[in-house]
């Protein structure tokens, strides 16, 4: 009966510690997500943590809160900060990054379009494993933006994407077969 009591108040402490090192983390600025119930005061709140975190060279948090600018949350829409953010998490090697990069390439938001770097950013990112970003690169090798167009490349990276569960590369992999 002891034995159970204490394996049971080990359980219930590891579950409180888990609890506290979540909290923590969001604290820090870290591997937060923006949740777009928060409130003004909670996403002002989470903005500074991010940046703070940021500013001494956190990856995620960078990201973070590239995402803050880039969607307005609790701060001032601004496209071209995020996509700073984005770079210097970028250049650290954070795969969401780089995503988020090639795609403000891509579109021009915050950083004058240059399809040709959106696929260098999406490269770095699909060689990483992101599906977003191999079904990207491989939207970029079947319409030969940015890059010359290369169908074999295409399916090769819609494949990795589709393994994933991508359900774009799927239907691009079915249409490409046809």
């Amino acid at each position: 009966m002891k034995k159970q009591f204490l394996a049971l108040l080990c359980i219930f402490a590891m579950n409180s510690i888990v609890i506290a090192d979540d909290l923590e983390t969001y604290l820090k600025g870290k591997d937060a997500e923006v949740d777009s119930a928060s409130n003004l005061k909670n996403e002002a709140r989470a903005v500074k943590s991010f940046r703070k975190a940021a500013e001494q060279g956190d990856a995620k948090a960078q990201v973070n809160l590239g995402n803050m600018y880039a969607e307005g949350k609790g701060i001032t829409r601004d496209e071209a900060r995020a996509a700073e953010w984005y770079r210097k998490a970028a250049e650290q090697g954070d795969a969401k990054a780089q995503y988020n990069l090639g795609i403000a390439y891509a579109m021009g938001e915050g950083i004058l379009k240059d399809e040709a770097q959106s696929v260098v950013w999406f490269r770095k990112a699909a060689e990483q494993g992101l599906a977003d970003a191999q079904y990207n690169l491989g939207v970029a090798y079947a319409e030969g933006k940015g890059i010359t167009k290369d169908d074999t490349q295409a399916v090769a990276w819609f494949r990795k994407a589709a393994e994933q569960g991508d359900s774009g590369a799927q239907a691009n992999l079915r249409q490409l077969s046809k």
